[in-house]
């Protein structure tokens, strides 16, 4: 009987499945520790090269750990890893007005008052909620 072809992961999913075992972690991880955390069906190599490429796009930070590197992540949660990704794209175009604008124009009309409220254009309360939101910070919109 002939051997049937191995499913393909979904783009994406390995690295989820790695930056999940760090957001749970109390202390940076090695690629044995991730492995270990990942019920160790991955080899290790694919798992230091998936923690080398979240390095090379700064979502994890790595400091030396005898031979090895320990892995920690720059974004705490996947609503972060969300944002970091959507400013990166954002800072890639020359154009941001007409980028933000175009990303505006497709939001439903709940994520738009969402936004609006985030932004303090809509409740009284938008505005603080937005910096909440944002981790303190200000975006610059009064």
């Amino acid at each position: 009987m002939p051997e049937l072809p191995a499913v393909r992961r979904p783009s994406g999913e390995l690295e989820a499945q790695v930056l999940a075992a760090l957001w749970a972690a109390d202390r940076p991880l090695t690629p044995q520790d991730v492995q270990l955390a990942l019920g160790g069906d991955l080899a290790r190599t694919t798992i230091a090269t998936i923690l080398a490429r979240l390095h090379d796009k700064g979502t994890v930070e790595r400091t030396r750990a005898g031979r090895a590197y320990a892995y920690t992540p720059t974004v705490q949660d996947p609503a972060g890893l969300a944002a970091r990704r959507m400013r990166t794209e954002l800072e890639r175009e020359q154009d941001r007005s007409t980028v933000l604008a175009r990303f505006v124009s497709d939001l439903s009309d709940d994520d738009e008052r969402l936004l609006r409220e985030l932004l303090g254009d809509g409740p009284a309360n938008g505005q603080a909620a937005g910096r909440q939101a944002a981790g303190g910070q200000s975006g610059g919109h009064q």
